[in-house]
């Protein structure tokens, strides 16, 4: 399989790479659409309102990572936020706020991380 070309394959080739660890990864979409009675629905994870949501976005896939502990199987709370393969680092404000969202989870004891490849995801902390 040659290079991911774009954050959707990239995103694709990342969940297959988690079940292959024995984990999982789903997308986790988010926005907002006003519906037929004019009412604001926002939707996906820490979506709870726009304020909130311009200071911390979640990732774009979150899902779980078994690990191994004293001999116990458990999950761990992992969070993937996808870039293209040519991306550098946070250079906006929507990266920021990603980024932030990010350091949580790792404060948490969390998997997280940008990724711009499936190769820098290992299934592992």
């Amino acid at each position: 399989m040659g290079p991911a070309t774009s954050e959707a394959d990239t995103q694709n080739r990342l969940r297959l790479r988690a079940n292959h660890f024995g984990g999982y990864l789903w997308r986790n979409n988010t926005g907002a659409f006003q519906d037929d009675t004019g009412r604001w629905v926002r939707y996906g994870l820490g979506n709870d309102s726009a304020r909130i949501n311009a200071q911390f976005k979640s990732s774009d896939l979150i899902g779980i990572t078994p690990v191994e502990i004293a001999g116990h199987r458990l999950g761990i709370f992992t969070a993937l936020e996808v870039k293209h393969p040519n991306w550098k680092g946070p250079v906006n404000d929507r990266d920021r706020a990603q980024e932030r969202f990010l350091l949580a989870v790792k404060a948490a004891g969390g998997i997280a991380r940008f990724i711009t490849h499936e190769g820098q995801f290992n299934g592992t902390i």
